[in-house]
């Protein structure tokens, strides 16, 4: 196998790899003979029942927290989620 014919095997395998939609599997096991299949664009990974937040609709002139009624409201969200 000559030097040209290497680095032919390396850039293949590289673009195979970095190829967008490729799966894990696909860069583990990507086979050099095989031809490149389209994939679904990659999706964001789902959030975690903690990280979301409700809405809770309040007056314009509510200013206080509702955690704490002494307190002015600091936009920290705490009331809006579960608090993890």
């Amino acid at each position: 196998m000559t030097d040209d014919q290497i680095r032919g095997l390396v850039r293949l395998a590289i673009q195979k790899h970095m190829a967008p939609g490729a799966s894990l599997s696909d860069r583990r096991g990507a086979s050099l003979d095989a031809p490149a299949t389209a994939a679904s664009p990659p999706q964001p990974p789902p959030l975690s029942l903690s990280f979301g937040r409700y809405v809770l609709p309040r007056a314009d002139d509510d200013t206080m927290c509702i955690i704490e009624a002494e307190m002015k409201c600091s936009h920290c969200g705490y009331c809006q989620c579960h608090g993890h």
